[in-house]
């Protein structure tokens, strides 16, 4: 029987990876295992957990990130010694295939699901072709199952994928160039067939927007969660959603009846101005000013907000830090999700830097490592380096020191009126508390400013 090594790279294990509260089991890896004929033997070796030990088998695949590419071709090379094929596939090398090509066998460009079959094909034939374009599969007649089977069990949550695609075209945002533009959907009854195979208690919709941008999605969306009621699922799982989900209460009131805890949602700044060089259409269609009330809005049916933010913008200032700093805990964020603005593979805003020859860091491979939302890779206008990692530190350590930690925890606990809501929100903020501390900038920068904010 022939053997097939699906892997999943972690070049540098910090940030999410330091808890498995925030990190998500590779579901990709397991859709390609259940599309592998089944005379062959499928592993999934995953570097969350260890390292992979290089043993033997007739087939390596790949899927990696940018920031763990590095680690990707790390693997691939040595694989490729011994004179085993290696498939390489997954965002980043969709994005730069030609790069990829140098370091393994064959690419996959795009979704695998519709081409993986013609991959093992051609392998068992010897006639591996350079790249295989993955065509954008139908999901409403997509009846595939992934092989949770083999994936390691000490994930916290198990993880569903119900749609693809987003309409939206934010510069600094990979999804509608390497899933499309079309919001793609499951039908309801294959999403709760498979919830309902699916053991174990907790889960994360990995969805980009679970409840979607027009009236037919959001009506799915509440054929889930009513589904989820009557079938007494009694599972409890966070998603991600945009800001406008604010608007639809009584999808959220189902949401929270179905075991919605968390609700990623994407604030990005609170600058009108970058808002608009982000080409973040919806958040200024809603308003900075109403993002009080799109707190509340979740808040009201129980459910925590997840709130993500990105520092490095052009033109950003002490000043306009410290009045961030205060406004996410004015306005009640139950997590907050900071990153660094980082022009990533495929993107408008990686073309622009390039363009401008802005980029700090184009040694490429190695310099990969650094594209993981905790460096700064580009230069901004305005403001130096340095001041985003102190402004990194400044705010984290407004939101995790006594008393304002506990001071926020308290008002999530009296906002969202659930245990177990609540008990999500402590652990998330504890993972990324340790993200932070776990940080490259942690101890290398001060938590103030060298001058004096005024106000």
């Amino acid at each position: 029987m022939k053997k097939l090594l699906l892997v999943n790279p972690v070049g540098q294990t910090s940030g999410y990876l330091l808890s498995k509260f925030s990190t998500i089991p590779p579901l990709s890896l397991a859709y390609i295992a259940a599309l592998t004929p089944s005379d062959w033997e499928v592993k999934i070796a995953d570097e969350n957990f260890s390292q992979v030990s290089f043993e033997e088998a007739d087939l390596v695949g790949i899927t990696a990130f940018t920031s763990s590419i590095r680690r990707a071709y790390e693997i691939a090379g040595n694989y490729r010694e011994k004179g085993i094929k290696v498939v390489i596939g997954g965002i980043h090398a969709s994005m730069l295939p030609d790069e990829a090509l140098q370091h393994a066998d064959a690419v996959v460009v795009g979704e695998g699901e519709g081409i993986w079959k013609k991959v093992i094909e051609d392998f068992e034939n010897n006639q591996l072709k350079g790249k295989y374009i993955g065509p954008r599969i139908d999901l409403s007649q997509n009846q595939i199952r992934p092989r949770r089977d083999l994936l390691d069990t000490r994930y916290v949550f198990h993880s569903i994928q119900t749609s693809r695609g987003c309409p939206f075209n934010c510069n600094f945002c990979t999804v509608s160039n390497y899933l499309g533009k079309e919001f793609r959907q499951r039908g309801v009854r294959d999403v709760l067939d498979e919830l309902q195979a699916i053991q174990g208690d907790l889960l994360f919709f990995l969805d980009d927007n679970l409840i979607g941008h027009s009236p037919e999605s959001r009506k799915r969306a509440v054929g889930i969660f009513e589904g989820m009621i009557d079938l007494g699922l009694n599972k409890k799982w966070w998603m991600q959603t945009s800001i406008d989900a604010a608007d639809e209460d009584y999808v959220l009131k189902k949401a929270s009846e179905a075991g919605c805890m968390l609700a990623l949602v994407g604030f990005e700044t609170i600058s009108a101005t970058t808002l608009k060089d982000m080409k973040k259409g919806i958040n200024l269609k809603i308003g900075i000013d109403n993002y009080k009330r799109v707190i509340d809005a979740f808040h009201r049916h129980g459910i925590g907000v997840v709130g993500a933010f990105i520092l490095g913008n052009d033109f950003e200032s002490p000043n306009y830090y410290e009045e961030m700093a205060r406004f996410l805990v004015r306005t009640g964020i139950d997590v907050v999700q900071l990153a660094i603005l980082t022009p990533l593979p495929g993107t408008a805003f990686m073309n622009q830097m390039e363009k401008e020859g802005r980029l700090l860091y184009h040694s490429f491979p190695d310099d990969w490592d650094k594209y993981r939302l905790s460096h700064v890779v580009h230069e901004p206008q305005g403001l130096e380096p340095e001041t985003i990692y102190i402004a990194n530190n400044y705010i984290k350590n407004h939101l995790y020191s006594f008393p304002r930690n506990h001071y926020r925890m308290l008002r999530s606990f009296i906002s969202l009126k659930n245990m177990t809501n609540f008990y999500a929100v402590y652990r998330y903020n504890q993972a990324l508390k340790r993200s932070w501390q776990g940080s490259h900038y942690f101890k290398k920068y001060p938590a103030k400013f060298p001058i004096p904010i005024p106000g």
